[in-house]
């Protein structure tokens, strides 16, 4: 730090009010000085911030009403040390006690003007120039030691000479968590910070009494934390458990007269550097123990060959100390005087991987792999390296013998040829004298011995069965998956033969084929070695027997393939029997078109020998053919065997007497049970299947199908056999019904039914009435709707009793005594009017629907009527139906049906039509109608309204409408009675 300045060295800024009045600075004037004068305060700042002024001088009054009052506070707020003396000429209490609110340095009052530089105006700029360097001086001390105190890197504590704490930086703050107001007035050693340190708060004390002494102090100490992840020290978050390490300083503060008044305490984190010198003893430590412990080993000699330095691992390949090896003077007793060419080495410098053999203390004989260099250490000249590779030759071997053992097995077709070679070649590749091999018998859940070697024959006696239990060591093995070495296999309690002479035993597992085991008749004959190589030849032999397996499995596989194949083509060739029947089925127009049509298909292309579809004969006592097709052979088997419905043995009669399919596999099987049998093997038939035509509960026949080999029908054959006998029935009960719609003759059958469960005998019995059903219904998506006419109770109480019924989901009133509501009114509806003993209502029935059941089948329902006491069904048939089975059918819908009348009825003609028209109609009807007609009543929009027609005409519109409903209900009794829908919806005239 500079030096403080004098008044005579000086340099001064005077501010005074003018020239002309200026007193100050000439007074000041000295050759040795430099003095400065301005009148202005902007003058004097500019000269402060433009040149290098020690001190300044001012006047109270200065130019422009200025004051130097002013002047001394526009400088403190840039400078806050800065000399300055403020001269007044005329001063006073008030303007001293600005000056000293102002911090000016001097306050000198001129009160005599004719001496203005008087002695004490000089001594205050003294004064003032001193003032200023001290405070400077104060203020770099000050900055200094924030520098140091408020270090971020470091911890700092201002102390009291007894450890008490006045102060404590931030990061020391932060460390423990703590306010100043925390720390202040409590000892050092005493804080939180110190307490993860074992004796820290010992150490502290004494570094403090060390420092009050006047001796700065230092301390090392290390910090653990009790958690791996706790608050760092700088307010972070630790997230290692590494100690910390810290450099404690604690430096003692004098006074002028020399007594410490204080104490600096600072911590410096120096863990790296400690880790640093940890790592570099670690390290030294690490070359010791290495250099001790590694299995190469290292050899220094002069030129003659005499030991320099023997490595203390020697003992390692040779079993010497390191003094032995120095007892024996010489590298040549080790091993062998011409181990290289010193000449050779003298030219390279170094001579690597020089192969020779050395016998150690045992007696054993090592393979060493050496490297010589020329050195110079500490009289040495020649380091030798050594490398004991006895282990890795032995190694090398028995991969060699391994290898071998891998290219037989490559061609190995059986599990028992694996078992042999692996016993086999097991002395050459693990060098021991005895081995086996079991393999799993899975039927019996045994382990077998497959193959084994006369040594273990001879120590151990012959191999014998073990189950894959764990009882045993070979089952436990097998059973665990894991294999197990023994030094002695007598220390296991499984020893199934405890008189053995095996010792050293290893049973590894060989996945799931079995279990191979080697051994010795000496304890402790595996090392890491002979324990890798027996995995080694265990491991070949597992994967040996796994691609045999997978070999069996890919045969297998193929002739599954195979079999797959012939059954798609199979599958092919049905659904091609099965297209060709559905375009037959599609095309064909009448039930023998089907019939023959369908034989045709199965007997084509050989795909079998004979099919036929027989049914029932007139009387119902035998089955009689309908259609065939096949060997010529098939009309003298239908001649022959007995199809009578008494003699169930036959394939055909079976199915249409048990109305299932029948399956026979084999001809042949009891052939003297059944003489049909013997007939069909004479005309060639070896397997036969037949199942019912049968549609809606309802045979149509059966079909039959014979083969000229057994088992001709499997299981798909059978299930596609038998969905085609329910399409073959619905194709005919199809034909029947396009024949039913189409046929103008037809045969009209009446039922008495005495079914009590049907839906009309129930509403009759129940409503006490009369109900008739004229055939038509409307079908919907899961229901089916119809009109039924009422007679002799009201319709409103029959829906109520209908909505009640089981298959009724709804019912409506449409008319009441000849009185039609348009909207028609539910079944609960209460205005009734029990006077009303006629009308119509409309039933909502869930399926299914009796008349479409029949529909199904070409039967038209034209009709029932139930009372309470019978019920008669009426229906049409078409004329090629056969009526026996129609009114089977009938009998197969109700649960009791009576044929009572037959009648052959035609379909009306359009001349018919026209003539049943006109009888119904007066001439009155028919020309008010015409009149409607032409006029374009009936058109839409309407031409005329009915009013319009009925002036025309002349009568009333009350007359005019009466006569048009008239008519409708008259063409569409006609219109309905023809189609088989409800023609009651109109009652009357």
């Amino acid at each position: 730090m500079a030096s403080a300045r004098t008044l005579d060295d000086a340099r001064l800024l005077v501010a005074e009010p003018s020239d002309s009045n200026r007193v100050l600075s000439p007074a000041l004037a000295d050759e040795t000085r430099t003095v400065t004068a301005v009148s202005t305060v902007d003058g004097a700042l500019e000269r402060l911030e433009t040149e290098s002024i020690d001190c300044l001088l001012t006047a109270q009054s200065l130019a422009d009403g200025e004051t130097g009052l002013e002047l001394c506070k526009r400088v403190r707020e840039r400078d806050p040390e800065f000399p300055i003396v403020l001269a007044p000429a005329d001063g006073d209490e008030t303007l001293a006690s600005a000056a000293i609110a102002a911090d000016i340095s001097a306050y000198v009052p001129r009160a005599n003007t004719t001496d203005p530089a008087a002695a004490d105006c000089r001594t205050a700029i003294e004064q003032a120039l001193a003032d200023g360097h001290e405070r400077r001086r104060l203020r770099d001390r000050a900055r200094q030691f924030d520098a140091i105190f408020e270090d971020s890197e470091a911890y700092a504590w201002v102390l009291e000479p007894d450890g008490t704490v006045q102060q404590a930086n931030d990061p020391a703050l932060a460390a423990i968590d703590a306010t100043a107001g925390d720390v202040r007035g409590r000892r050092l050693s005493a804080l939180p910070w110190w307490q993860s340190i074992g004796d820290g708060g010992a150490a502290i004390e004494g570094a403090i009494e060390q420092a009050a002494a006047g001796t700065v102090a230092h301390r090392e100490l290390t910090r653990h934390r009790a958690d791996a992840a706790g608050t760092s020290d700088r307010g972070g978050t630790d997230t290692t458990d590494e100690p910390t390490t810290f450099e404690v300083t604690i430096r003692p503060v004098h006074d002028e007269s020399g007594t410490v008044v204080s104490l600096l305490a600072r911590a410096t984190d120096v863990t790296e550097r400690a880790r640093l010198e940890r790592e570099l003893r670690e390290s030294e430590e690490l070359h010791r123990v290495t250099l001790n412990n590694m299995t190469d080993t290292v050899l220094i000699t002069d030129d003659d060959g005499a030991f320099t330095y023997v490595c203390p691992n020697v003992h390692f390949i040779f079993g010497y100390t390191d003094d032995e090896i120095h007892e024996m003077g010489t590298i040549d007793e080790l091993l062998g005087s011409d181990l290289f060419d010193r000449e050779e080495l003298a030219e390279t410098g170094v001579l690597t991987n020089i192969e020779c053999t050395a016998t150690g203390r045992a007696g054993r004989e090592h393979t060493l792999l050496v490297n010589v260099r020329e050195v110079s250490i500490q009289g040495g000249t020649i380091l030798y390296s050594c490398r004991d590779i006895t282990t890795r030759k032995h190694r090398e071997a028995a991969l060699t013998a391994l290898h071998r053992t891998t290219r037989k097995l490559l061609y190995a077709e059986t599990d028992r040829e694996i078992a042999d070679i692996v016993v086999d070649d097991a002395a050459d590749v693990l060098d021991l004298e005895a081995s086996a091999a079991y393999l799993f018998d899975t039927d019996e859940n045994v382990l077998r011995p497959a193959a084994s070697s006369s040594g273990i024959e001879r120590i151990h006696g012959p191999a014998r069965d073990h189950r894959a239990s764990e009882d045993s060591i070979p089952g436990r093995v097998f059973v665990d998956g894991e294999t197990r070495f023994f030094a002695d296999v007598h220390d296991s309690p499984l020893l199934s033969n405890p008189e053995t002479d095996l010792r050293s035993a290893a049973y590894v597992p060989l996945g799931d084929h079995g279990v191979f085991v080697a051994g010795s008749s000496e304890s402790g004959a595996f090392d890491d070695v002979s324990r890798e190589l027996t995995d080694l030849l265990a491991a070949t032999a597992e994967a040996a027997l796994d691609r045999l397996e997978r070999e069996r499995t890919l045969r297998e596989r193929d002739r599954e393939l195979k079999r797959r194949n012939r059954q798609l083509t199979r599958v092919n060739r049905i659904n091609e029997i099965i297209r060709e029947l559905d375009q037959a089925l599609v095309r064909a127009e009448t039930r023998e078109e089907i019939e023959h049509a369908v034989c045709d298909r199965l007997t084509t292309a050989d795909r079998f020998s004979f099919a036929w579809i027989g049914a029932r004969e007139a009387g119902g006592e035998r089955l009689e053919s309908r259609a065939q097709s096949g060997t010529i052979d098939g009309q003298e088997y239908i001649d022959t065997v007995s199809l009578a419905l008494a003699d169930a043995s036959e394939p055909a009669v079976r199915a249409a007497t048990d109305r299932e399919a029948t399956v026979i596999s084999n001809v042949a099987d009891g052939l003297r049970d059944a003489p049909w049998r013997s007939t069909a093997l004479a005309c060639g038939y070896q397997s036969a299947m037949s199942v019912p035509l049968a549609y809606d509960d309802f045979a149509y026949g059966v079909l039959t199908v014979y083969a000229d080999q057994p088992d001709a029908f499997d299981d798909m054959i059978h299930a596609v056999l038998a969905e085609l006998g329910e399409t073959i029935a619905a194709a005919i009960a199809a034909v029947e019904r396009k024949h039913a719609l189409l046929s103008d003759a037809r045969t009209r059958l009446e039922f008495d039914v005495t079914d009590e469960t049907f839906l009309f005998a129930r509403l009759a019995r129940q409503a006490d009435c009369t109900v008739s059903f004229d055939g038509g219904v409307r079908q919907h998506d899961d229901s089916a709707s119809v009109f039924v006419t009422v007679d002799g109770a009201s319709p409103d109480a029959v829906a109520a009793v209908a909505a009640d019924l089981v298959g009724v989901e709804r019912a409506q009133v449409i008319s009441s005594d000849g009185r039609t509501d348009g909207a028609g009114s539910e079944a609960d509806t209460p205005d009734t009017n029990e006077n009303e003993a006629a009308g119509t209502i409309r039933l909502q029935l869930s399926r299914p629907v009796f008349a479409l059941q029949l529909a199904d089948h070409g039967i038209v329902l034209r009709g029932v009527e139930a009372t309470p006491s019978s019920v008669r069904v009426v229906v049409d048939v078409p004329s090629s139906a056969d009526v026996r089975e129609s009114a089977d059918i009938v009998s197969k819908t109700f649960a009791d049906a009576d044929l009572r009348s037959k009648q052959t009825v035609e379909r009306m003609s359009p001349r018919d039509f026209r003539s049943t028209l006109r009888d119904r109609l007066t001439d009155r009807q028919l020309e008010v109608v015409q009149v409607a007609y032409y006029g374009g009543y009936f058109e839409s929009p309407r031409e005329q309204s009915g009013e319009d027609v009925a002036a025309a005409l002349e009568i009333s519109p009350a007359a005019f409408y009466r006569h048009v409903r008239t008519t409708q209900r008259k063409l569409f009794d006609i219109v309905f009675d023809e189609l088989g829908v409800p023609s009651a919806l109109s009652t009357g005239g």
